[in-house]
């Protein structure tokens, strides 16, 4: 069974193709790819295969490390698109592939970096049901009351604005009550941000099914889009753990996102362990 581990701003992905397969990826078998000491090690899988419809270059499947299924990763988008060409799905620069979250459109813009077409932000959807048309609430976390702003950007995104106490924030403490709170029926991703100027903002991450993560594109973006809300200049420049990403959002909050991702090697799991995820539930 061969894979390829990519990373992008320290948010790393095993890829794999559907033809590589010897058996379904079920949640017991992606935990055990995605632990860290007993597996490769990963915040996820990319599952890539051939779309069921004309017009796509490939069909993509995001998975995260608890095995649950993801809608959309940015940062796992850009790997994926990155990977289709240097393996030779497509020699375009722009294209499209299929996702839960429906098509996107990604622009290679040079060896390690792309833009992805995010599509347009939310702040009304079915993960946040009872929220007003600003996509604006309160919650209750560990005994502290946030204010926040729901966006849907392919998936549901939690934008809190906590200004200088950031990069303190114990995010290990607020971020799983918020992930399951009651109001979000299919959980949320959950972005800590801090205003830095008239175009850059800090986050951090706590990412649904995976916990805090050095960075995340839809994370990114949910984030750059609560803070336009708030009186920030786009282009935003996100400043993350893992580095930067630059977030557009346009006046009908349609959200272009630029960065880099890049390979880190290429492997083949061992006969042993194949065996052991095959007898995985």
């Amino acid at each position: 069974m061969r894979f390829e581990k990519w990373q992008a701003l320290g948010n790393d992905y095993i890829i794999v193709e559907e033809r590589e397969l010897p058996f379904e990826l079920s949640q017991g078998r992606i935990r055990r790819l995605c632990a860290a000491h007993t597996g490769v090690g990963s915040d996820g899988v990319l599952l890539l295969s051939e779309p069921d419809e004309r017009g796509f270059v490939a069909r993509l499947r995001i998975f995260n490390p608890d095995g649950s299924e993801a809608e959309l990763s940015g940062n796992g988008a850009r790997e994926a698109t990155l990977y289709l060409r240097r393996a030779g799905w497509t020699d375009q620069d722009t294209f499209s592939i299929q996702t839960a979250a429906g098509e996107i459109r990604p622009t290679i813009t040079g060896p390690r970096t792309c833009t992805m077409d995010m599509g347009r932000a939310r702040l009304r959807s079915k993960d946040f049901p009872g929220g007003p048309e600003d996509g604006t609430g309160t919650l209750a976390s560990a005994g502290r009351e946030f204010r926040f702003r729901h966006v849907a950007i392919g998936n549901p995104q939690c934008a809190i604005e906590v200004g200088d106490e950031l990069a303190e924030l114990d995010l290990s403490l607020y971020g799983p009550p918020i992930e399951r709170h009651e109001l979000f029926p299919n959980r949320t991703n959950v972005s800590f941000w801090r205003r830095d100027g008239d175009r850059e903002i800090s986050a951090r991450i706590f990412e649904r099914g995976a916990g805090e993560t050095m960075s995340s594109g839809t994370g990114a973006s949910g984030a750059a889009v609560a803070a336009v809300l708030r009186g920030v200049d786009s282009p935003v420049t996100v400043h993350l753990d893992g580095g930067d990403l630059e977030v557009e959002v346009g006046e009908d909050m349609h959200v272009n996102l630029t960065g880099w991702a890049e390979p880190v090697y290429a492997g083949v799991l061992a006969d042993e362990f194949v065996e052991e995820l095959r007898e995985a539930q």
